[in-house]
Formats: structure tokens, sequence, C-alpha cells
């Protein structure tokens, strides 16, 4: 066996039907609005994630889950690099994390890492809501295949590999993360990050997120720039007495849709948001225009931020060069690199792209599970945060497709089958692994790193759980007890 794409992949297992007990689950997960305040803004209600999570802790009980940490995060979390801007200003309202816990739930007692499979789930969604209902064969509502749907399958698939595959819960170890902020362009700074650097890592890690069921490696990180235009408004009737913002930018948003995309191999550019202003008579002299740079590697990340400012400035000088003779717009033109501006939401985070032929291996080659193509484009998750993490070998994978499955959109659904035959792929992986953990494994002793630490949180990060124990929430009610609003 030499890698992960040369081996046929073994007949897929037959699905594991979802009892009523796990379909009542999804659509109750679904019926629970959990849409964090990123998504519905400081006026939208409060996201129902800490019941969400007690319900899902509820029912991994039934497998012999047990909670081992279920905390909001603590305001430290966000005194550091890589939390985007917009995380930052909503962090403000002390409700904002309060609102927003995180769980961890183990199988049997603690293993080491390299003992151990970390799956990642998030139930928070995007906004929006529709009435969670199942009809002929699918799950229709938000959150039901991103990513409430895998959620409950990845715990049918645990419940048939506990009821199958001998010493899984006690030779190896299973973890599973119940996160928020995944969604709104959290980046999973106060979701995943601090459970990962906190040692809740296994030697293999899944993401479960819409893959079509094949395991990707990779996942892209982003980074999002925001030019903007400060200068002088003026009336139409004077249209040169001010600086004309809106030409400005929607000049320089075509000079970089045209030079900027397929400058770094592996990076995308979305020229985003442009905005001066809403009336037909004024002109605006200042203004904004967003674009979001998606990446692979660190390195392409770093390349493509050097580009974009080296285009802006190209872009500005081209901007004074074409319009510096035009009587309504030379005074933008003589002052356009002096009014604008350029700064960062979001850069810096760490992008994966995995590598282990061990893992791969044991994944592709027995226990069958497909790879997707290597070009194939990556989405941004959290899987991010398990770049670097020693000894780790880290793939996001999960039922059915962001595009086709309507995610983040109206009619969000999820195939019954999809869910069935993905918690089939979950038991064959922990069997495949509680069989093979230690067998030439060069993983199984990774060396230490002082930026995870396997037994509690690094310094400066934590644990968030204020001395209340495992399972509680944030009033200290233990899980089980009747349920309250935080």
């Amino acid at each position: 066996m030499t890698g992960r794409r040369t081996a046929a992949p073994a007949p897929a297992a037959a699905p594991v039907a979802l009892l009523p007990a796990e379909r009542r689950l999804l659509l109750d997960l679904m019926e629970l609005r959990t849409a964090g305040p990123l998504e519905t803004g400081p006026d939208g209600p409060a996201p129902r994630l800490w019941e969400a999570q007690r319900a899902y802790a509820e029912a991994a009980a039934r497998t012999g889950l047990t909670v081992v940490h279920h905390a909001a995060p603590g305001p430290s979390v966000l005194d550091r690099a890589g939390v985007p801007a917009t995380v930052r200003e909503a962090a403000a309202d002390p409700d904002f994390l309060r609102c927003q816990p995180s769980m961890v739930l183990r199988l049997g007692p603690e293993r080491p890492a390299a003992r151990t499979v970390m799956f990642n789930v998030h139930l928070d969604t995007v906004a929006g809501w529709e009435p969670p209902v199942y009809r002929d064969g699918r799950f229709h509502g938000r959150g039901a295949i991103d990513a409430k749907g895998p959620a409950v399958a990845l715990l049918a698939g645990l419940r048939h590999a506990v009821d199958t595959v001998p010493g899984l819960g006690s030779t190896t170890g299973v973890l599973v993360q119940v996160v928020s902020g995944e969604e709104g362009g959290a980046m999973g700074c106060y979701g995943t990050r601090p459970l990962v650097e906190a040692g809740h890592t296994g030697r293999i890690n899944i993401f479960c997120e819409p893959t079509r069921s094949r395991l990707v490696p990779r996942s892209t990180a982003a980074a999002t720039a925001r030019v903007r235009v400060a200068g002088t408004d003026s009336i139409d009737d004077m249209p040169g007495g001010g600086h004309n913002a809106t030409v400005l930018l929607g000049f320089l948003a075509r000079h970089l849709a045209e030079r900027l995309p397929g400058r770094v191999p592996g990076g995308r550019v979305c020229v985003a948001g442009l905005h001066t202003g809403d009336l037909h008579n004024k002109v605006y002299g200042s203004g904004r225009l967003l674009l979001n740079l998606a990446y692979g590697t660190a390195d392409a990340g770093a390349a493509l931020q050097a580009e974009l400012e080296r285009e802006l400035r190209t872009g500005l000088a081209a901007f004074a060069e074409l319009f510096g003779g035009r009587p309504d717009f030379a005074r933008t033109a003589a002052d356009a690199a002096a009014i604008t501006t350029l700064d960062w939401l979001k850069h810096g985070l760490p992008a994966l792209d995995d590598h282990d032929p061990w893992a791969e291996r044991l994944l592709g080659e027995a226990a069958g599970l497909p790879y997707a193509p290597p070009d194939e484009p990556a989405c941004t998750c959290d899987a991010i945060w398990m770049h670097g993490v020693p000894g780790a070998y880290t793939a996001v994978f999960g039922p059915g497709d962001l595009d086709a499955n309507n995610a983040h959109a109206d009619g969000e659904y999820a195939d019954a089958g999809d869910l069935e035959a993905y918690a089939a792929a979950v038991a064959t992986l922990l069997r495949h692994f509680t069989d093979h953990a230690s067998d030439d494994d060069p993983g199984g002793n990774p060396h230490g790193n002082p930026d995870h630490a396997p037994d509690g949180a690094p310094a400066g990060i934590p644990d968030g759980n204020s001395g209340r124990g495992p399972g509680r929430d944030p009033d200290g009610a233990p899980l089980g007890a009747p349920r309250r609003a935080p």
C-alpha cells in the first residue's frame, strides 16, 4: 500500500438505519433556532445553542458518551491574532460569547491522542428558518445538511460501532467536539480553536461537513480586505467639487477583478460588496469595497495578500492617469492615493493541507473510504485549526453536497439515505482504526508542542468552565436538569 489514491475502494458497508429517536432528534434540533449573533445581528434572538447541545448530549449518553466539557468561551480567546474584526466588534456585548457554548463528549475513559478518533460537528446555522419536516425519505429544514443532519448521522454511526466493534471505548477512544461559532464568518476562533488547543484531538480527526461522503484532507482559509475611500462629498450640480468615491471604487473593483484572479495558484478572489450611498443627487466622497481572498496554504495566503496590495497601488496610479484630465474627476484623480486605504478585517488564518501515508492507507485502502480528487476545490471550515497539530491527521468528511442540498439557502434538505450511508462509513472508520491504530504508525508517539496542551488549555487560553465542572450550563445546572435559557 503506497497512498490514499492507489487502491480501489472496498465495497460500501450496509447503511445504518436511523432509529425513530434519531429521526426525532434531528427534527427537534432543526426546530431550535441556533443561528449565532454574527448571522442574526445584535438585535436578533438569542441562539438556542445551550438547549441544542444539551439535547445532543442526552441522545449521545444512550450510546455511552459522557460530557467532559460544556461551557461558553472566556473573553481571552479573542485576545490574540487571527480573530476577525467582526468578531471583536460583536464581542463588545458580553452576551455574545455567553450564548455560544461548545461541548466535548467522550466515549469511554480518556485515552492517548494516538488511540483516539475525534469528530467535530457544529450545531449553529446560518440565519433563516423554515418548519422542519420529514417527508418521503428527506429531512427539510435549516441545518438539515449543514450540519445538524451529519451530527445526528454521526451518533447513529457511533451507536452501530459501539455495538459491533470490540475494544472501541476501551482500547481506543472517541471524542466529539460539538461547537458553536462555525458560521457567520467566526472561523471557529472561539469554538473549535480553543478545544483543539486544549488537546481535545485525536490521531484521526474528522470534520463533519458535506463533502459528498468523500474525504477531503484540505480546508481553505480566507482573508477579508476592506478598501476605503475617505474624501469630500459634493452635490450633483458640482460633481467635480469633491471626491467621487463611487467612480474610484468602481474602477478599483474592475481593476482587481481583472488582475488578481489566477495570480496565485490555489487562490480564489471574490470581489464582494461595494457601497458609497443611496441618493441620486449627491456625489459621495467616501465608501468601501470588500474583497475575500481564499487560499489553500499559508504561503498562498501571504502571496495573495501581497498581490492585492501591489495591484491596489497599480490601480490607483492607473485611475489617476485615466481621469486626471477630466474636470469632474480631476480632484479625485489627484488625491486618489491619499484618500484610499486598505485594512484587513480578517487575515493570518491557517489553512489545512494534510498528508499522512499511514492515515491515508488506513482510511483509503483498509477502510475503503473514497477521497475527493486532489485538485477539487476545498471548502472553508473549522478544520483549519488542525493545521500543525502534531501526530494528527485531519479530513473534512460528511454526507450531502453544500450546493445540491441548498445549504445556506431556502429549501435546505438532507436525504435519509445519505445520512444512513454516512453513519455506516463512520462505523467502518472506527472499526479499522480500532483494529490498526498501533500498526506501524509513526504518528503514534507525537512530539510535544507548546501550542497544544494535552491536559488542558495552554497558557492564556482558559478552559472557560469557570469552575462549574463538566456538563453544566452557565447557571451551573447539570445536563439533564430542567432546561432554562442561559
